[in-house]
């Protein structure tokens, strides 16, 4: 049976309070955002965010010893997952617009692209399995 190093991770919010003169909200948050002055930073432990795996190794203590394992979408970071699908999603709406404005009728390549879009998402709301990961999972 095969060994393999995995780095988990967690993201820790930093956070600090700190008082700005502005005459809006918005000029506060502006300033407040552009202050690189984080000193007094306080970490938010109760707000951890997930543990996700953020690297995997063939190998005994293999960390950055050699070339890396994708990692399989599930384990990565939810807001990644997203961003990610994201990109996918702009991109076939833009395609499948594109022949509405031209007054095509998008090809069942587009629509089943799409079909697939929307489970993925579906299941990276629900925090589950990519139907890809699930359909090779089954095959093994």
């Amino acid at each position: 049976m095969p060994d393999y190093t995995i780095e988990t991770s967690y993201r820790l919010p930093a956070y600090r309070h700190r008082t700005y003169h502005a005459e809006t909200v918005v000029l506060a948050c502006r300033q407040a955002t552009e202050d690189d002055d984080w000193s007094a930073e306080k970490l938010s432990y109760e707000d951890a965010g997930e543990t996700y795996v953020s690297g995997i190794w063939n190998g005994v203590d293999a960390a950055y010893s050699g070339p890396a394992i994708p990692v399989p979408s599930h384990f990565s970071e939810t807001a990644e997952r997203k961003v990610k699908h994201f990109e996918i999603l702009l991109g076939l709406l833009k395609l499948l617009l594109a022949d509405v404005q031209a007054g095509r009728t998008a090809s069942d390549d587009w629509l089943g692209r799409a079909v697939s879009a929307v489970a993925r998402g579906e299941a990276i709301l629900a925090g589950a399995r990519d139907p890809d990961e699930l359909a090779e999972a089954e095959r093994l």
